[in-house]
């Protein structure tokens, strides 16, 4: 029987599972320096894969649409970072500081990609424009999503320097993912051939993270700092956020003359955030004890979108096929 589109994903299941584990088992001591250790390694794999798969040739196929990739990038990377800004007191009263960097965290980060063209060709939308415009969020962000954590959340917590943080993520992020690109033309067929299995690694790296920095959390009393009640506020600011963006995307696409499957992409790709991404760069811009609080905005609104954005789909395709 066929899961309805509401429900939990199973990477959504596997990350609470993770999250649950270190809850109730978190490492510590000699062994959470080697998690921490092969965590590293894992994210040095998964930008190289990232690197390795991105087709240049999907890139291209919707260079020539500019305005609705500029729309895109200026709302994953302004608007968002701006309502994250705007909203801070009136989220303190409610949530931590931790929490709230967190939530200024995820509104800097880039796009989804796989989501994204998935739930664009669900509501059959311009799909060339939404694999072009998500790639370029991706690889876009690894370059502007530091910058705002430097401007933004950096000048408001005591984490790594500047020059730091941009030099992990050269040479753990960055080189990882040029390196891929560079050796795309002689892995391409051996990467399609298995890329099943490479899903297996892009999964598994991101739960490795996730109980790695949710062992850390733990053993820092995260279940303390964070009761039921915050966990709803967190929700329902997450929900406020992704629909102020949804309706601020369908609002400007339409009053800038997009037609429908110009708008359906603009949607999607303008609203989603990427967990893929926040989880690897949340390790390398964050001290480690604050990673886990970093992260748990991110994943409450990961799942959040999904659901949102399963629904809006379905919508839209009813409307398309009218």
């Amino acid at each position: 029987m066929k899961r309805p589109r509401f429900l939990p994903d199973n990477m959504s299941l596997m990350l609470l599972t993770a999250v649950a584990i270190a809850s109730l088992f978190p490492v510590r001591g000699e062994w959470a320096h080697r998690f921490d250790l092969l965590s590293t390694l894992m994210i040095g794999l998964l930008f190289f894969m990232h690197g390795a798969k991105l087709s240049r040739e999907a890139v291209r196929a919707g260079l020539t649409h500019w305005r609705l990739h500029l729309l895109v990038l200026m709302t994953t990377f302004a608007v968002f970072p701006l309502i994250g800004v705007a909203i801070k007191p009136m989220l303190l009263p409610w949530i931590t500081p931790e929490l709230y960097l967190g939530i200024l965290f995820l509104c800097v980060l880039p796009s989804t990609v796989q989501s994204s063209i998935a739930f664009t060709s669900l509501a059959k939308g311009n799909i060339p424009a939404a694999v072009c415009s998500a790639s370029a969020s991706n690889l876009l962000g690894i370059f502007i999503t530091p910058l705002l954590v430097s401007l933004l959340i950096q000048a408001q917590a005591d984490q790594h320097s500047s020059i730091d943080a941009m030099l992990k993520i050269v040479y753990q992020l960055l080189l990882p993912f040029v390196a891929g690109q560079i050796a795309r033309p002689y892995i391409q067929t051996w990467i399609q051939r298995h890329i099943g299995a490479l899903k297996l690694v892009d999964q598994s790296s991101i739960l490795l993270v996730v109980f790695v920095a949710f062992s850390e959390a733990v053993v820092e009393g995260i279940w303390h700092q964070v009761p039921l009640q915050m966990l709803l506020s967190l929700l329902l600011i997450s929900a406020v956020i992704l629909a102020l963006i949804m309706g601020l995307t369908m609002l400007l696409s339409r009053r800038l003359g997009f037609n429908k499957e110009d708008e359906i992409t603009i949607v999607f790709c303008g609203s989603k955030k990427s967990l893929a991404s926040g989880v690897p760069m949340a390790k390398v811009l964050f001290s480690s004890g604050a990673v886990g609080m970093v992260l748990l905005p991110v994943m409450l609104f990961h799942q959040l979108q999904l659901m949102v954005c399963a629904v809006l789909a379905q919508h839209y395709a009813k409307r398309q096929g009218e």
